[in-house]
């Protein structure tokens, strides 16, 4: 088993991770019905998708760790109503001041980003934009 799952009511729940303990809390959104006063299950989403593709840069182009240290990804989900459901995500990178990346280091981190695994989970009917803001 991976998680523990717990509906703590008024629309929150909390997630524990059964190897290490640590826990992520959930909200409805604010338009569901929710506080929003946590991620909701639906943002988690893209926030596990950006942090897959840090990891997964991280692990396939070591010798880019250097330069890798300090992005950060902003991501922006969009939901449909008819069926509720993501329709878009989009991911924003901000890279640390003076980092510059060669072509060929573009061009594989973003074959890197395309690859990563929650990416290669995602249903293709949700749009998915990357903006790498290079320098």
């Amino acid at each position: 088993m991976t998680s523990q799952v717990i509906y703590k009511g008024d629309l929150r729940t909390l997630a524990s991770h059964l190897q290490s303990g640590s826990t992520i809390e959930t909200d409805a959104p604010t338009d569901n019905h929710g506080m929003g006063a946590r991620f909701s299950p639906t943002d988690l989403i893209g926030t596990s998708l950006a942090s897959c593709i840090l990891t997964t840069m991280a692990i396939r182009a070591k010798d880019l760790d250097n330069k890798l240290i300090g992005v950060s990804i902003q991501t922006e989900k969009f939901m449909e109503a008819n069926p509720r459901r993501i329709s878009r995500i989009d991911i924003h990178f901000s890279w640390p001041d003076g980092i510059i990346f060669s072509e060929d280091e573009r061009n594989r981190l973003n074959e890197i980003a395309l690859s990563c695994p929650v990416k290669e989970s995602i249903h293709p009917n949700i749009l998915l934009t990357i903006n790498y803001n290079w320098l």
